[in-house]
């Protein structure tokens, strides 16, 4: 996959394109990259997928407190290239681009910078200043510029149509069973191995403490969680807390996210370090003493071990 981060060194031929955030890179966006490909494929051209970055949220400053985002940019162009999409263009959102009507961001950008032959999009995408541009605008922009316009069809689960805004809330409820069939894989995080306190290993289950260097990066809520790691190329088994340790730290300062890998132990301070979430196991609670969160943690442990042997 090529990654394109300026327009004027775009060269592609007869890409077939679509555009979007893409944040999660989910069932729903597959659907439409498998079709972008197929497009792409029947046409003898080649797939393009136009991202936008940072986050129009993230740039424009609305409800930051709030915002969390499924995957980062790094995230995303692993998850695009595993789609085996052809060209990855990251459009810079700055104040220029936010200004751009839907009619001006199909000449300016799509005509007379991509040249595009066809382009695809979502059953609910809107896009321009202030996303006020929706399919009808595409068609009338279509039919002036001479492009093939198709519109993609929403996903269904279950019945449900998957959406990033649907994933991430059920992320931060902790149904990390169901975001994962939503998303089509299982959902990570990227960080690094830091110090922590030790406390784990003097009770007999040291951890690996994790930090997220993406401030908008979701974590998903508090609580014990099955997870599969990657670091150094290999994939470890284990289990992972995420919260404030109440039990030892009474004011709750600070969250944590620490990992305890089964049969493991080398030293893996910062590591760079995947974990793919498989399943939430409890919520995160405060016990009576060690001995009490010890007996808790050994049948953490078993419950871990028999879903990551038994993921379906």
């Amino acid at each position: 996959m090529k990654v394109y981060y300026d327009l004027n060194q775009f060269s592609v031929k007869s890409p077939v394109v679509t555009i979007g955030v893409f944040d999660g890179v989910h069932k729903g966006h597959a659907k439409l990259l498998n079709r972008l490909k197929e497009k792409a494929k029947a046409n003898n051209g080649e797939s393009v997928v136009i991202t936008l970055w940072p986050h129009p949220r993230l740039f424009l400053g609305k409800d930051l407190d709030n915002l969390r985002l499924i995957n980062t940019l790094d995230e995303k162009k692993i998850l695009m290239e595993k789609a085996q999409i052809d060209n990855l263009v990251v459009l810079p959102f700055n104040r220029e681009l936010s200004q751009l009507s839907a009619c001006e961001f199909t000449e300016q950008i799509l005509v007379d910078k991509l040249h595009i032959q066809s382009l695809l999009i979502g059953y609910d995408h809107h896009f321009g200043r202030e996303r006020k541009g929706g399919y009808d605008d595409l068609k009338s922009c279509s039919l002036q510029y001479d492009f093939e316009l198709e519109r993609i069809d929403a996903e269904l689960v279950n019945g449900v149509k998957i959406s990033s805004t649907k994933i991430r809330e059920i992320l931060l409820k902790g149904n990390i069973h169901i975001a994962n069939e939503y998303l089509g894989y299982q959902y990570f995080i990227k960080g690094y191995v830091v110090g922590g306190n030790r406390i784990g290993q003097k009770i007999g289950f040291p951890t690996a403490n994790i930090e997220v260097q993406e401030p908008y990066k979701l974590i998903p809520c508090d609580g014990v969680y099955a997870v599969v790691v990657n670091i150094e190329g290999k994939t470890q088994k284990g289990m992972l807390n995420i919260g404030y340790r109440p039990t030892f730290d009474k004011y709750g300062s600070r969250k944590s996210v620490e990992v305890h890998l089964f049969n493991f132990g080398k030293d893996i301070y910062h590591k760079e370090i995947f974990i793919h979430f498989v399943r939430r196991i409890r919520e995160e609670k405060k016990f009576d003493g060690v001995e009490e969160l010890v007996n808790q943690l050994e049948k953490d442990k078993k419950t871990a071990k028999h879903i990551l042997n038994n993921p379906f």
